[in-house]
């Protein structure tokens, strides 16, 4: 028996009565996370993040320091990885909002996430690299006329003005009517009304 399994088993037998734990079939000591796991949590938040932000074409570069320092940050030897999101939350995504919204990342960019300072004066630094919102526009003009048209920017104009010149549609017949959604069905009229 380990310290830990001692330690664990006292603290079972002080807080359950002994017909609780007769109950029981077996106990299960978890051990903390090692730094690897540490590692993945971070790696599959910055990932939820980036999913996130993929919308606003924006991209984020994680560096290994600063991944470190989210881990080490964000890690507590009694509640594990769980104060991981509120570090990520104060340190990477508050700043980002202001970028996202006022900044250098309202076309989209990338944002390079680096550690700077030495010792306790360590914390997160960003550098914006914005994307060139003139690129995307003559990207897609010039792939007119070598382009067959499957470009997923190509296609969102022609299926806005398509969608503009369509008619209006007519008044519907009774047999054309959708199905009422719902938990009540609908109890169909007598035919004499």
């Amino acid at each position: 028996r380990t310290r830990r399994e001692g330690d664990d088993t006292e603290a079972i037998n002080r807080m359950f009565t002994p017909e609780f734990r007769n109950r029981l079939d077996a106990t299960i000591a978890f051990a903390g996370l090692p730094p690897e796991i540490i590692m993945k949590v971070v790696e599959k938040f910055v990932f939820q993040l980036e999913a996130q932000l993929a919308d606003r074409g924006v991209t984020i570069e994680l560096s290994e320091e600063a991944a470190k320092w989210l881990a080490e940050t964000g890690y507590d030897e009694k509640f594990g990885a769980r104060p991981l999101a509120r570090v990520i939350q104060e340190h990477i995504k508050k700043p980002l909002a202001d970028e996202l919204l006022f900044g250098k990342l309202q076309n989209g960019g990338t944002v390079r996430v680096l550690v700077a300072g030495e010792g306790a004066e360590r914390k997160l630094a960003f550098e914006y690299i914005p994307a060139d919102p003139a690129q995307r526009p003559k990207a897609a003009k010039e792939g007119d006329e070598e382009d067959d048209g499957e470009e997923g920017e190509e296609e969102g104009p022609a299926l806005v003005e398509a969608a503009s010149r369509k008619a209006l549609p007519g008044p519907r017949d009774k047999k054309d009517r959708p199905k009422p959604g719902g938990a009540v069905p609908r109890v169909p009229r007598r035919k004499d009304e």
